[in-house]
């Protein structure tokens, strides 16, 4: 029998039929009374461990919030206001931002006001106006529904449409990257390979590493261009070192001595006017008298470590197309799980890589130089005006010049080189702002060229509209005004509240395509989200002052580098020390002279984290639209605009990224 069984006996059996209770229904049925008994207890017990947790949770985030403000006041007073950022020209954005944000502020505390006296316009009679409080509250809900409720609908309604055509953008080179492979295009060789056994059928190539004050990164960029894979008679490489430090001008001669001296065909070029930062510096190696002799050259940035068979895998590619005159290899990051930021800007490039320079380079056969990582046919330079010092982007400007000549591009995404990512958020700003400022600089240069041209019609409308005023003009405008103006702005004006699918819907799904290219990074697609509107008031910035010729536009900074190796690396570079023992040279004086160089101890210039006024503006403008967000019981829009405000309170207090301790 069941332990669980009851049985009960009947005396007169007669019309009675038997059932069968078990478990926990049969005390409950039978035994109602100590049910009863049991069951406060339990529910004392049972709201005993709901307050604990509830406890638990309150004290988490009392003690996260006490974190959070500790490190945010010691942040405040060690950090400097982030002075290189603010000149005259570029004050101006956070005027606008600061003075937006007192009247949010003052517009919080009437709608607070309102909020807790509960009036209502449409219940109020103008004779039952109590107070010139309410007086004043019911005068600007007039004039707001009257005159600025209008405008802000219409500027609003512009700003979504061209949301709109940039995703669809984005979502047609998705798709053109998903036929791509589905079936499987790339770009083939023509031709057969060359001879190993005969040096002179492989074509003469030029190797070039631009670097300036590059100390971290100079030995390994060297000695990846040393170890190339071609005949040595058939390569030079030239180190243009446009460095200001004696010492690490003579280390770096020291660095390319040695590898003289092992057979390397390569040399060091110093400019003594240097001008023109790295345009200059590549126009004046052209200038060499050598280079008549060379048919391409290979440009590597001084954090870039190529593969020994990049050549073989790229100069193929020009044998038996005349036409084309730049290969392009793809990047990869050595450092892309280094922290928050790097993670954030992989997803970046492997977007623009995966899709948008495959996608241009297979269906058009043109897009934008990455400045590195490529091989261009010296005669597409030379036919296309050669490097000119005219703007911050030297790369593009050379690309679009020789796309307008009629060359060829060709982008391989197998190929790839390794690099660095900027760590630091001020390094990854710096780079933003160049990058973003110096676009609009050189369409203004090249639209009357661009109009003048003989190539068709349809490669003058994608390179006016899709390349440069879609993709470098309107995604950071309609990113800046859309999500951290006009956004906080409709909590103030709800007749101009923007649509759900706005803020949320199609920002993630836009995100997701993103990401798609660097799957592992699909954690992050909140937080990358949040960092792609956070950088929209950089690129603003930088679009703005690219576009109307501010001092700015015209600033350089080198990237920070800090001379990171994968593993593979690392034990190339001590197998090639130890080789480097049996090649000595025999000269004591150049050996003390390179030790007490390497010995010297560098001047270092104290860093700290600093504060960014705009961003921190930003993120008080935002929070305080979430409060006014939170009165309205908005839901999808007051978080939204809580977290935003909090990554941009993030930024403004530099806490993302390299921390300087």
């Amino acid at each position: 029998m069941s332990p669980n069984s009851v049985v009960v006996t009947i005396e007169k059996p007669n019309n009675i039929s038997l059932v069968e209770l078990n478990g926990s229904e049969s005390e409950s049925l039978l035994f109602p009374e100590k049910q009863k008994a049991v069951s406060p207890k339990q529910f004392t017990w049972f709201l005993f461990l709901k307050a604990q947790r509830a406890f638990s949770c309150l004290s988490w985030l009392a003690m996260a919030f006490k974190t959070m403000f500790v490190s945010a006041k010691k942040r405040i007073e060690l950090s400097d206001v982030s002075e290189e950022e603010e000149p005259r020209n570029r004050g101006r954005l956070y005027r606008f931002i600061k003075a937006f944000l007192f009247i949010s502020i003052a517009a919080l505390v009437i709608e607070v006001v309102a909020y807790f006296q509960k009036w209502n316009l449409n219940l109020i009679q103008p004779w039952e106006v109590q107070g010139l409080v309410q007086w004043s509250y019911m005068a600007w809900l007039s004039f707001r529904v009257d005159y600025i409720a209008p405008l802000v609908i219409t500027l609003s309604n512009f700003c979504v449409v061209l949301f709109l055509i940039q995703s669809l953008d984005r979502f047609i080179l998705c798709i053109g990257c998903f036929w791509i492979k589905y079936k499987n295009l790339k770009p083939k060789i023509d031709g057969a390979a060359y001879d190993v056994e005969h040096s002179a059928s492989f074509p003469m190539v030029l190797v070039q590493i631009p670097m300036c004050n590059e100390r971290e990164v100079y030995e390994t960029s060297i000695a990846a261009a040393c170890q190339l894979d071609w005949p040595k008679d058939r390569i030079l490489i030239q180190v243009l070192d446009d460095s200001d430090d004696g010492n690490l001008q003579l280390l770096i001669q020291d660095e390319v001595s040695d590898w003289r001296q092992k057979g390397v065909n390569i040399v060091y070029r110093h400019r003594l006017l240097r001008t023109g930062y790295k345009a200059g510096n590549l126009k004046s190696a052209m200038s060499c008298d050598y280079v008549k002799d060379y048919e391409f050259v290979a440009i590597f940035d001084a954090d870039f470590q190529p593969n020994s068979d990049f050549l073989k895998q790229t100069i193929p590619h020009f044998k038996g197309n005349p036409e084309l005159g730049l290969v392009q290899a793809r990047w990869s990051f050595v450092n892309k799980d280094e922290n928050l930021l790097t993670r954030l800007q992989n997803i970046n490039l492997c977007f623009h890589f995966e899709v948008e320079q495959q996608v241009n380079g297979v269906f058009l056969n043109f897009f934008g130089f990455n400045g590195t990582a490529g091989v261009w046919r010296i005669k597409a330079l030379e036919d296309s005006g050669g490097w000119l010092e005219r703007t911050t982007v030297e790369d593009m400007d050379i690309a679009v010049r020789a796309h307008l000549n009629g060359w060829k591009f060709v982008f391989l995404n197998d190929v790839k080189v390794l690099c660095e990512l900027p760590e630091s958020y001020e390094a990854y700003k710096k780079q933003q702002h160049r990058w973003h400022s110096g676009p609009m600089q050189l369409f203004r240069l090249c639209l009357p060229a661009i109009l003048a041209s003989k190539i068709s019609i349809l490669k003058k409308a994608n390179l006016i509209f899709l390349f440069f005023l879609l993709r470098k003009l309107i995604l950071p405008f309609y990113s800046f005004t859309l999500f951290c103006i006009i956004l906080p702005l409709t909590m103030f004006i709800p007749e101009s509240e923007l649509p759900i699918w706005v803020i949320c819907y199609v920002p993630i799904f836009m995100s997701l395509l993103n990401i798609l290219p660097s799957p592992k990074s699909f954690p992050f697609l909140v937080p990358y989200l949040l960092f792609e509107n956070t950088m929209s008031v950089t690129k603003f910035n930088a679009m703005v002052s690219g576009l109307f010729q501010l001092g700015s536009a015209y600033e350089w900074v080198v990237t920070k580098k800090t001379g990171r190796s994968s593993e593979s690396d690392l034990l190339a570079l001590a197998e090639r020390e130890e080789k480097m023992q049996l090649h000595r040279r025999n000269s004591e004086s150049g050996l003390e002279l390179l030790s007490k160089l390497k010995e010297e101890k560098i001047p270092v210039t104290r860093k700290r984290n600093r504060l960014y006024r705009k961003e921190l503006a930003l993120a008080f403008l935002l929070l305080t639209a979430a409060a006014r967000s939170l009165l309205s019981a908005h839901g999808v829009h007051f978080y939204f605009l809580l977290f935003q405000g909090l990554s941009f309170l993030v930024m403004g207090l530099d806490l993302i990224g390299e921390q300087v301790s």
